[in-house]
């Protein structure tokens, strides 16, 4: 299991459009992916779930992968965040 903590930089935070980018991403990798915020931990690979937690520009994150391909996939979606 690997987690990485990141903050949100997009101005409009994890909107609809951006987070529905990085569910398609996330859900390319076999590894079960959560996001965790405010003590709250979702599915990365649900749209809707990741929308309950409002994420806003400067909220800090905890992203969490556990299987064969974590790595990759931490490594692949922090790239992705900080693109948004």
């Amino acid at each position: 299991m690997l987690q990485k903590e990141i903050i949100i930089n997009n101005t409009h935070g994890f909107h609809t459009r951006p987070a529905a980018l990085f569910v398609k991403e996330a859900k390319n990798f076999i590894s079960n992916i959560t996001i965790t915020c405010n003590g709250k931990t979702v599915n990365a690979k649900s749209l809707f779930k990741i929308q309950t937690l409002g994420l806003v520009k400067g909220t800090l994150i905890t992203l969490t992968a556990s299987g064969q391909d974590e790595q990759k996939a931490i490594e692949h979606l922090i790239r992705i965040i900080q693109k948004l």
